[in-house]
């Protein structure tokens, strides 16, 4: 759930336009739902200073979301309903602005998964809620939801970890298998390249990019 605006929804029959009906009701069943201890075969993608990031698709309209801390994580499997990787971006790249708290919310089908930031000067603190019916949730405060993830990271090393989480997205599908995957979004270059260039100008990221 963007501040900037309401997320795009959509019904259950516009689905149906794109995929059948037996594509989309099928989804992954491995979701952690409460965090769990993180294992050495778990390490790899998107890793910078004890931040795990990983955004895979993992179907057709879905994509499975992780984030570890090198203690804890939580993985969630998001719906293509919302225009979700570019709102994750979107949500990162607030926080070189002027607002310190920024939310967006993950359509799981038919829970909502929220995320907050909030920027604590050169810090961020990131909570997860979820919600049981984002249809009925979106716009509920953020206490009605259950915490399921919780962590404090520089946000030079939250940028940095969805940076690179996206970049091998469009590495490995490239822009136009991604939206034959994700099916009503395009790839959201405009939204990478604008994070992209907050982080390079504003923090102090000796990481490669």
């Amino acid at each position: 759930m963007l501040e900037s605006g309401d997320t795009e929804r959509h019904t259950e029959a516009a689905k149906t336009d794109w995929i059948r009906t037996d594509e989309w009701c099928t989804r992954p069943s491995h979701v952690f739902s409460t965090p769990v201890a993180l294992s050495v075969k778990d390490q790899g993608d998107s890793v910078t200073r004890s931040l795990h990031f990983s955004w895979e698709l993992s179907g057709s309209g879905w994509a499975t979301c992780r984030i570890w801390d090198g203690s804890t994580k939580h993985q969630d499997i998001v719906s293509y309903c919302t225009n979700a990787l570019a709102d994750l971006l979107k949500g990162v790249t607030g926080l070189y602005g002027p607002h310190s708290i920024q939310r967006f919310s993950f359509d799981l089908e038919p829970a909502e998964a929220r995320w907050i930031l909030r920027r604590r000067n050169s810090d961020v603190h990131i909570t997860i809620c979820r919600f049981p019916d984002m249809s009925t949730s979106f716009d509920a405060p953020d206490g009605k939801g259950t915490l399921m993830w919780t962590s404090t990271r520089p946000r030079t090393s939250l940028a940095h970890a969805v940076l690179v989480a996206a970049e091998k997205v469009r590495r490995t599908h490239g822009e136009d298998g991604y939206l034959q995957k994700w099916r009503l979004h395009a790839f959201p270059t405009t939204e990478l390249e604008t994070l992209r260039h907050l982080h390079l100008a504003a923090d102090n990221c000796a990481l490669q990019h």
